[in-house]
């Protein structure tokens, strides 16, 4: 789209946007409505309230809150949850609804939704390198990443993916230079610019966790040399942690492939030629495959750790003990016959502590 936006209003107001060109985004059909209404709400929801849970799981308790590890995790987790709310509120408002703000508005909200998005990604990538520092410098991991490091290192990733998603907020918009055929008000220079910025981040990520496996495997290879031969079953079950392993970082990268590409690849195809409604249904469709990775991230990262699944446990049986002592407490407020009968009841509701259940202190 070479030519510049008209951003008068239709009330002639110089801060709106003219509704004309918002139309030539606005392509869906009617059953495409529906289907992007009826898929983004329930993922948006879903990714949202998996998100929601780990971070509290992480807050609430006091072992993994202060590993950087779980820092990492919970700053995915907040990124991840933010996007799904802000992407799936945005993205159907406009799309479906036709909702058209003031120019202002409109950039401060595509801007959330890039900053976002950006901050998975950079979370991605500082969990990627804290996995490569707890395998590649285990004496000295925890001298070398500090929780007070992590928060700094996260602090700068989150300002550094503000100040890159907010800049057409700051003016960089598509007048004079020519607007993307993708996002209304977003130049073409702006969005090859954040393309390269996340493709470093991908780079880092894929480079990092191949790096990861490698050592991994070198490590189980010097092992499996020093196995005496009679000794087959601890090299057999180090095989396994790698094989193990591969896995899991294969699962990472093929989601990170399979919910980033489709979308990425379109973005930059947009880049060079003009486009046709049918590759912006496509994209509009495309998109929300970013919603699905943010919904998957707290079961790769979060759900599989030992440590969340055991502050989960530790959490219900806390909130089932409570529930079970607001019951007996209902039942002491009816007439007491004897101090005999007080004296039973309140033995009853002294309940087995839980202690059993709270998180491993590993690391």
């Amino acid at each position: 789209m070479e030519r510049c936006w008209v951003t008068e209003a239709a009330n002639g107001s110089t801060d709106g946007l003219d509704f004309n060109p918002m139309k030539d985004y606005m392509i869906l059909s009617s059953s495409q409505k529906i289907a992007i209404a009826v898929l983004c709400t329930p993922l948006g929801l879903l990714s949202a309230l998996e998100n929601l849970a780990v971070l509290y799981l992480i807050l609430a308790s006091r072992r993994l809150h202060r590993k950087p590890s779980y820092l990492f995790i919970g700053s995915l987790a907040g990124a991840d949850f933010l996007a799904s709310v802000v992407f799936a509120c945005n993205f159907v408002n406009f799309h479906v609804f036709h909702g058209v703000d003031s120019k202002a508005v409109f950039l401060l909200k595509i801007g959330s939704v890039t900053m976002t998005f950006t901050a998975s990604v950079g979370s991605l990538l500082l969990t990627a390198i804290d996995r490569y520092l707890c395998l590649r410098y285990p004496p000295t991991y925890k001298a070398l990443l500090t929780r007070g490091r992590a928060l700094v290192t996260l602090g700068i990733m989150w300002v550094l993916s503000a100040l890159v998603s907010y800049l057409p907020l700051m003016g960089w918009t598509c007048c004079p230079s020519p607007c993307s055929e993708l996002f209304p008000l977003i130049p073409n220079d702006y969005l090859l610019g954040w393309l390269l910025f996340i493709a470093i981040l991908f780079s880092g990520i894929i480079y990092t966790y191949g790096h990861v496996l490698w050592k991994a495997h070198q490590h189980v290879a010097r092992l499996a040399e020093h196995q005496d031969q009679d000794r087959q079953v601890p090299r057999i079950a180090r095989m396994r942690l790698d094989v193990r392993l591969a896995k899991t970082l294969g699962v990472v990268l093929t989601v990170l492939v399979i919910c980033w590409f489709p979308a990425l690849a379109l973005m930059v195809y947009s880049l060079t030629t003009t486009l046709n409604d049918q590759v912006k249904k496509i994209f509009a469709f495309c998109s929300m495959l970013c919603l699905v990775n943010s919904m998957v991230n707290p079961i790769i990262y979060a759900l599989r750790s030992g440590e969340i699944r055991s502050s989960a446990h530790h959490r219900l049986a806390r909130w089932k003990k409570r529930l079970r002592g607001l019951g007996l407490e209902g039942k002491e407020e009816a007439p007491k016959s004897s101090v005999t009968e007080t004296e039973v009841d309140v033995k009853i509701t002294q309940w087995p502590d839980s202690r059993g259940l709270s998180c491993s202190d590993r690391g």
